[in-house]
């Protein structure tokens, strides 16, 4: 059986409903002046700092090793937005997902990537996900895509939603004991819909955090 690798938690995770009506429904990548769920969330600077790491420039943004072992793919198959703010938040949304499963990587909760790129709700939900595969024994293994992106601005500048949808069809399970991989037949499961409130970092240096995670599982339109 296959065990999903990002598990929700649903004490973290929107219905579809609240989605609709709290975020938009974020399908025409408009910048829509509708308030964005969780825009009211103020970032933190992040209390951790990296450590040193053999991991090559391009996998340390901001200076922060999110690289992921070769058998892990995370795949974002999205084109970046023209406006500064928007790319630099969907940036920072990409080396979210990428610093959650380093953590799963590393074998902690509290890895400095994780709380470089995350903050409030968003940091909970990470540690959350994390967590399951640490209690669980499991890493993750194969190839994760993230697709149909749209990005959207609050009027206060310094808020924007990244939604986008994430195919985990081979994308797996793996026992960290036994390095057994946890296969199954793709299903309507593997397809999640998020949106990611980012939040600027209010020191001027184009860092951007996730403060709030919405997830509609099963989503039929990401397939």
């Amino acid at each position: 059986m296959k065990r999903r690798t990002l598990p929700v938690a649903a004490a973290l995770v929107a219905t579809a409903s609240l989605l609709l009506t709290a975020c938009g429904s974020g399908d025409d990548g408009s910048k829509g002046n509708d308030k964005i769920a969780g825009a009211d969330q103020g970032s933190e600077t992040p209390s951790a700092s990296a450590s040193a790491s053999g991991a090559p420039a391009e996998d340390k943004p901001d200076g922060v090793d999110v690289s992921l072992p070769k058998d892990m793919n995370l795949v974002f198959d999205w084109d970046k937005p023209k406006e500064k703010n928007e790319a630099a938040a969907m940036a920072d949304a990409a080396n979210f997902m990428r610093a959650i499963y380093h953590g799963v990587d590393k074998r902690t909760t509290k890895d400095a990537a994780l709380v470089t790129y995350s903050t409030g709700n968003g940091l909970k939900y990470g540690q959350t996900q994390i967590k399951v595969r640490l209690d669980g024994g499991w890493t993750a293994t194969g190839t994760r895509r993230h697709y149909q992106a749209t990005t959207r601005s609050a009027s206060n500048g310094n808020t924007v939603e990244v939604a986008f949808c994430v195919d985990s069809t081979k994308f797996y399970s793996k026992e960290v004991k036994t390095g057994k991989v946890l296969k199954g037949a793709p299903s309507i499961s593997d397809f999640d819909y998020f949106k990611i409130i980012m939040v600027k970092l209010p020191t001027g240096n184009d860092l951007w955090q996730a403060s709030h995670v919405y997830v509609e599982p099963k989503a039929a339109k990401c397939q």
